[in-house]
């Protein structure tokens, strides 16, 4: 099953129309409402909600240095087996640089993106997806009179795939408001008005299917599903309740070969508006930022620090210099609650930062030490470009030969240059290195390799084979069923719980 973000994008040279694939919770509570029945007809509310509604279409120059395979038109999709999948593979093989004699650089070509859009302001504001305009040399609306302007890019949102576009007319615009999408609810209905396959303003109906889905397309995924039908060219359309509201903007739909199948996706209004205003204001993204990674907790990670629920979002590491060290919060913290809202699980937490105030101090609740701990901590805004935690000091070598970890299927060593040398580590990198892993073992099953540096055990540094021991052992003493490594590998860290049941002993 395929992830299509729903947008038609054609290639003029061919004269194909073919998809552009991009290989692309928790739920606050509903306040209870009666049942709708469902309406005689959609007539009236179409009639009403249709102006406001426009296909979106941008223009970009396509060159050898954008084109992939060298500047040579790319192959559209067929089913497997289809009569047409040889035909073109040919052509375009003949076609591209190089090949069957042609060694002329290809001319420049010019690729279109069709989607949709809605206008949110009179004076010509209009609301879209990023996907559909991005990298577009222009940008044009067309109204469902067939008028069509020019339009400029206000801003955009990668992250949260949402782009800002104004118009300019000497006409009223007709338009559309955002309404409150926390209150719809599994079953209610809704509208959906978009640009099916550049066909213009066409209205199909179904119900929510589901709330909060996260279909891993970003961090900040918390999509409305719907059944209502969904198709190429719809990206950046509205779905409205049936107050004629937007409580959604159609994004992606679930599909084997891109046509609907009714299982669409829709960014809820309540976190798309507020990134219009930031867009329309600032003219990009104003989302708070706390400067972590993160993952999950799970039960095994849960049980090794003392902790009864698996819950919250565990730290695995800190930007050197942003809001959470400034804060004093650490790798190995798990964060509980954020400005008063409880962090069930791993991925409310980018949302819930990202939907707070920039400059904003507000408390961060931490499990520490076997402990609640409570901690301050002033937002700053989201840099543009991911920021990495900065490596730590590096130990001093040791010649020290490597030591079997009783228990656990491991053999470490300190640091030393043959290791590094070996297993490719940075002169900055500490800790003890992982050089072999016995089979059918708690390290193995966790899926440990030599070359893996341990940093941590119990959320204890450690710098020596003894120093991990004495955890281990500290651990079993405790009654623990887990020990927990601080591992680092390929650049990235990760907490790791290995079993310290007998059971994974090597025999």
């Amino acid at each position: 099953m395929r992830l299509f973000r729903s947008t038609v994008a054609r290639a003029a040279l061919l004269g194909v129309s073919f998809a552009m694939v991009t290989p692309p919770l928790f739920v606050p509570p509903v306040p209870q409402a009666a049942a709708r029945s469902a309406p005689d007809s959609f007539a009236d509310l179409a009639v009403k909600l249709l102006p406001a509604v426009v296909n979106v279409s941008s223009t970009q120059t396509m060159t050898a240095k954008n084109i992939p395979g060298g500047g040579g038109p790319e192959m559209p999709m067929f089913p497997p087996g289809s009569p047409f999948e040889q035909f073109f593979k040919d052509f375009l093989n003949r076609n591209r640089p190089g090949q069957g004699g042609n060694d002329q650089p290809r001319p420049e070509r010019r690729a279109q993106s069709l989607g949709s859009g809605f206008i949110i302001d009179s004076s010509g504001y209009v609301v879209t997806n990023n996907h559909v305009i991005e990298g577009a040399d222009e940008v044009s609306v067309t109204l469902q009179d067939n008028t069509t302007l020019k339009a400029e890019i206000v801003g955009r949102d990668e992250s949260g795939d949402i782009a800002l576009l104004k118009v300019k007319t000497d006409k009223q615009l007709p338009t559309v408001d955002f309404g409150d999408s926390s209150q719809m609810r599994v079953g209610d209905w809704v509208l959906a008005i978009d640009n099916p396959f550049g066909l213009g303003g066409s209205v199909t109906a179904g119900i929510v299917s589901a709330r909060g889905r996260d279909i891993h397309q970003g961090q900040y995924d918390d999509f409305i599903q719907t059944d209502a039908a969904i198709n190429r060219g719809n990206s950046g359309g509205p779905l409205f309740n049936m107050d004629g509201q937007v409580i959604g903007i159609n994004t992606a739909i679930f599909s084997p070969s891109g046509g609907s199948i009714g299982i669409g996706f829709s960014i809820p209004s309540n976190m798309a508006k507020n990134i219009v205003m930031q867009l329309k204001e600032y003219g990009h993204p104003r989302r708070g930022w706390l400067g972590v990674k993160i993952q999950q907790v799970t039960p095994d990670i849960a049980e090794s620090l003392g902790l009864k629920d698996a819950a919250g979002a565990m730290v695995a590491g800190v930007t050197d210099g942003g809001p959470a060290d400034k804060a004093k919060i650490h790798a190995g913290d798990i964060i509980l609650k954020f400005d008063g809202k409880d962090v069930k699980e791993m991925h409310n937490l980018p949302r819930i930062v990202a939907d707070s105030d920039v400059g904003k101090q507000v408390p961060v609740v931490l499990w520490r030490d076997g402990k609640e701990v409570t901690l301050q901590t002033t937002l700053a805004e989201r840099p543009a470009d991911a920021q990495l935690a900065a490596v730590d000091p590096g130990a001093k070598p040791d010649a020290t030969q490597p030591t079997d970890i009783a228990g656990l299927g491991l053999k470490v060593a300190p640091l030393n240059q043959d290791l590094r040398d070996k297993f490719q580590l940075n002169g900055d990198q500490k800790g003890v290195v992982i050089t072999d892993v016995a089979p059918n073992t708690a390290a193995a099953d966790r899926g440990l390799k030599p070359g893996d540096l341990i940093m941590e055990v119990q959320q204890s540094a450690v710098s020596s084979p003894a120093d991990i021991q004495k955890q281990v052992e500290a651990a079993r003493k405790a009654d623990r069923k887990f020990v927990l490594l601080f591992i680092q590998r390929e650049g990235g860290t990760q907490y790791v719980p290995l079993s310290l049941s007998k059971g994974k002993q090597p025999g």
